[in-house]
């Protein structure tokens, strides 16, 4: 497993001999060597030339590329060396059969509230009672079969995380009076932290599935579009409540992060830089945490999971292994 550099500070990529070098703007130089590197993550403006775009993709160095607000905005990813034509047909035959794509959709949002309902279930207390919202997701989780379409089966989603998030109030400890999900702009603390650690587990999930045979642009649950790689959105659907969500119920629960740690301007709400570096820090940590495997019977980090999961669908697509979504059993 490669590293993975965040960087803030603005400056230059530049190829110098055979290593890349960031040269930021106060004049610190960072030696990002690309035998060990994996991907960078970029925040600060850079100035960058085909020079070292060449070298990152000869060494298969990814890039995520994050605006001054701190919003996704988008990838350079090196040139596809293990594409499959075969798997990409199978990908796409199981979008164009609306039963096919149904049953990998359903397996997706199974998993998906299970982990949602292992949240809960985790912080539900004496002193945090959770069980009438457990109940109530438990309910919606039976109709799933029971769905006809995506779309359907996308509004049981839907009012499974309106019931999730209104729990939000009662596990996290701070007054984040969070009332609903708004996502452009993020009006509140909470929501821009959502939307930014989606944005970067959604980051990662592209990172990993550029790993596979998989086609980034073929998805199951969310409807492909020209300017998203919605298999992303699939994958990370799955992923959420264990690396986003609990990591939000963490840091706020021990105040690592407060409404110091956000700007204002007249419609919506992002975290400063000092903010940033917090919640990228603690993030980088959650995703290379590791659990041990119940099928591979060893340790495998968070990220790996996700890579895992991409390696499941390719069984199920391919016909060797029904899929199954990932979920917590601990």
């Amino acid at each position: 497993m490669g590293e993975t550099f965040y960087l803030f500070s603005n400056g230059d990529i530049k190829r110098r001999d055979n290593n890349l070098e960031y040269c930021t703007d106060s004049g610190i130089n960072k030696n990002l060597k690309i035998e060990t590197l994996d991907e960078i993550f970029l925040f600060g403006e850079a100035n960058l030339n085909t020079k070292a775009l060449n070298f990152m993709s000869q060494n298969n160095v990814s890039m995520h590329v994050f605006n001054y607000y701190g919003f996704y905005s988008g990838s350079f990813f090196p040139r596809d060396k293990i594409g499959s034509g075969f798997i990409l047909v199978n990908q796409v035959e199981h979008y164009n059969h609306g039963d096919r794509r149904l049953i990998i959709a359903k397996k997706i949002i199974d998993a998906a509230s299970h982990n949602i309902y292992r949240n809960l279930r985790y912080y539900n207390s004496r002193d945090v009672d959770l069980s009438d919202e457990m109940n109530q997701i438990e309910f919606l989780r039976r109709g799933i079969n029971n769905v006809a379409d995506v779309h359907e089966l996308m509004g049981v989603e839907g009012n499974i995380r309106k019931i999730y998030y209104s729990t939000w109030n009662k596990i996290i400890k701070q007054n984040i009076d969070f009332d609903k999900r708004v996502k452009n702009p993020p009006d509140n603390m909470i929501n821009s932290l959502i939307s930014f650690l989606n944005s970067m587990i959604y980051s990662v999930a592209l990172s990993e599935i550029y790993k596979t045979n998989l086609s980034p642009y073929i998805s199951y649950l969310h409807e492909p579009g020209t300017r998203r790689f919605s298999l992303s959105l699939d994958i990370t659907e799955i992923f959420k409540p264990l690396i986003v969500d609990r990591m939000i119920f963490s840091i706020l629960n021990k105040n690592q992060i407060t409404n110091k740690d956000f700007e204002k301007e007249s419609n919506f709400v992002y975290l400063n830089d000092k903010g940033r570096k917090k919640i990228v820090k603690e993030f980088d940590d959650r995703i290379n945490k590791t659990v041990k495997h119940k099928d591979l019977k060893r340790n495998v980090s968070y990220r790996y999971l996700i890579r895992v999961e991409c390696y499941k669908l390719i069984k199920h697509i391919t016909g060797e292994k029904e899929y199954e979504g990932f979920k917590i059993w601990w």
